[in-house]
């Protein structure tokens, strides 16, 4: 995740941009750029590390222009430096762009541009050349745009100005982008924080949404419908709200992002899953190791390598790893899961790992992590920042990979990659308003609860594990999972009237589960069902699709929503945690 921001107007270009990039750090911190338009052309300053520090020390409030666009990057594509960081340039630097989002056939465009030159290891900067070499060929500006959108496949938000031409020429698909509207001017970005003390008067835009922003006005066009009318609407935030876009929490605010931040997921290099997969198929003993949440994910990845791929792998939380070290040779694997790449037992376990001349392959969600720097391989989860404490869009991000993998070992990467892009829909409804609503009801039955149990069996036992983990994490109820085959040796101890029990049902475990339910019930047990279909033992029931491999993130995003719910009737702060930190850096 990045972050855009464009400006075109009578005020100085270069003291707004800088504030809504501060506006928009959320997004990305690794690197940061500002390019103005002014009568000398385009001038810019750009740089590795955070805002403040790359703005002091290459002053970009000295920049001169009404014209500008500037950008905060969350790697993806190359090495966090000043190279890379945006904007991008043609070869001739009169067309400046910045760009979120991944574009995916970027190495074939390469090619095909082979007399230009590249100045970044960037995917973004192919579309500067590709406006470039269409412009060459007699375009204008705007028609050489156009052009180089349409040959564009993945995800952008694009925003270009060229040396000469008063305009700012933008483009999204996939990736977030909106206007504001002001009396002194318009503002093109990635979220309305970023300009929310200017205006609250926006513009929203649709996927293949082209737009031509002067100081005249704006043109909307679209590469599927033509010309096309986009409405002016006004947001009722304060500029503190805004900074969570909207939501009142950033816990709420990433759980709604998972409809993108798992498609974003899958934006990997193939090139890179074929290594791991050939390690994988090699290794003579595979551990998979985290903690928390990264352990479920780890569980849950343990399943699916069985269940899609035949291939045993070994468990273990990170802390404990030591006890395994004396498994360890130069023909094991271990992969190693944090969202962070800076928890202080994955690291441990990584460097036991090393010292037994063991491979290490990591998913990690931040670029630049010590855990992907002590990796042979690594996938980014790309889920961009996560500011709440609690794992969320990265634990699900972290579900995807494996579900990808498991199906890149029988040769069906593809396949993977198509059936996670069907839950775009599916994930957006989970995460409705409607849905909130519904799972609201169910925290006001249980919000005064001491005990909540759940319950599940394969998939669902994981997926039980990691939801009883974000209900005690953050609504601070004991909350505690079971294989539901488990409950008649000891758990049923615990039943009482009205004790609550979450039921994970699949379809491929329906009989059973549904039947240890029906033993809780006849204990005096309430029964909550998270599952494709009500059964009579329901006392509330959670419905969810019937998605089978992919059931671990359809089926843990109520239970997200719900733990959120609680914490909020409980007076809680969902985001802080008592006693917990983001990241756990000691031992």
């Amino acid at each position: 995740m990045c972050g855009i921001i464009g400006y075109i107007g009578n005020n100085r270009a270069s003291t707004i941009l800088l504030k809504g990039l501060v506006n928009l750090e959320y997004r990305g911190y690794d690197s940061v750029g500002i390019a103005v338009l002014n009568s000398s052309g385009i001038e810019y300053r750009k740089g590795a590390g955070k805002i403040n520090e790359v703005s002091n020390k290459l002053n970009f409030l000295g920049l001169d222009g009404r014209i500008g666009i500037a950008h905060n990057r969350w790697a993806t594509h190359g090495k966090v430096t000043d190279n890379n960081a945006h904007p991008h340039f043609d070869c001739s630097k009169t067309i400046a762009i910045v760009h979120n989002g991944i574009i995916e056939n970027y190495r074939e465009l390469k090619e095909k541009l082979s007399g230009h030159k590249f100045s970044s290891e960037t995917d973004s900067e192919v579309i500067a050349h590709l406006i470039e070499e269409a412009i060459g060929e007699g375009m204008s500006f705007e028609d050489a745009f156009l052009h180089a959108i349409s040959q564009l496949e993945g995800s952008y938000a694009v925003l270009a100005i060229k040396a000469g031409e008063e305009k700012i020429l933008a483009a999204r698909k996939g990736s977030p982008l909106v206007l504001g509207v002001a009396d002194h001017g318009t503002f093109l970005a990635s979220d309305i924080p970023s300009f929310i003390e200017w205006t609250k008067k926006v513009i929203y835009l649709h996927d293949y949404d082209v737009v031509v922003a002067t100081k005249d006005g704006i043109r909307f066009y679209n590469l599927i419908e033509g010309e096309v009318f986009r409405p002016l609407d006004t947001v009722e935030w304060d500029a503190e709200q805004a900074k969570k876009g909207g939501f009142e929490h950033y816990m709420l605010k990433e759980i709604t992002e998972q409809s993108e931040t798992i498609q974003r997921a899958l934006q990997q290099d193939e090139r890179i899953v074929a290594k791991i997969v050939d390690e994988i198929r090699k290794a003579q003993g595979i551990f998979f190791v985290g903690c928390g949440s990264s352990y479920h994910a780890c569980l849950t990845g343990s399943y699916l390598f069985s269940k899609i791929a035949g291939e045993h792998v070994n468990v273990v939380l990170a802390s404990e790893f030591e006890n395994y070290e004396h498994f360890l040779t130069d023909k094991t694997l271990v992969f190693a899961v944090s969202q962070s790449g800076e928890t202080a037992d994955v690291l441990e376990a990584v460097r036991a790992a090393k010292q037994h001349g063991s491979k290490v392959i990591s998913l990690v969600n931040v670029m630049g992590s010590s855990l992907m720097r002590e990796s042979d391989e690594f996938l980014l989860m790309n889920a961009g920042p996560e500011i709440c404490v609690l794992s969320t869009k990265t634990y699900t991000s972290q579900v995807a990979l494996m579900n990808l993998l498991a199906h890149a070992l029988i040769g069906k990467y593809s396949e993977g990659v198509s059936k996670l892009k069907s839950l775009y829909m599916d994930i957006y409804n989970l995460t409705s308003k409607a849905m909130r609503e519904h799972l609201k009801g169910l925290a006001e039955k249980l919000a005064d609860k001491e005990h909540i149990y759940l319950i599940g069996r394969g998939l669902q036992y994981a997926t039980a594990l990691e939801a009883a983990l974000k209900i005690k994490e953050v609504s601070y109820i004991h909350a505690e999972a079971f294989a539901g085959g488990e409950l008649k040796h000891g758990p049923l101890a615990l039943i009482e009237d009205g004790t609550p029990v979450i039921v994970f049902v699949a379809e491929e475990n329906e009989k059973k589960i549904v039947s240890n339910a029906e033993e809780v019930k006849a204990r005096g047990g309430y029964i909550v069902g998270v599952s494709a279909r009500r059964h009579d033992v329901f006392d509330y029931w959670i419905k969810v699709p019937e998605s089978g491999d992919l059931n671990p993130i359809v089926q843990v995003i109520p239970m997200q929503i719900l733990s959120y719910e609680l914490a909020v009737l409980r007076g809680l702060n969902p985001d802080k945690p008592r006693n917990l930190a983001k990241s756990v850096t000691v031992i």
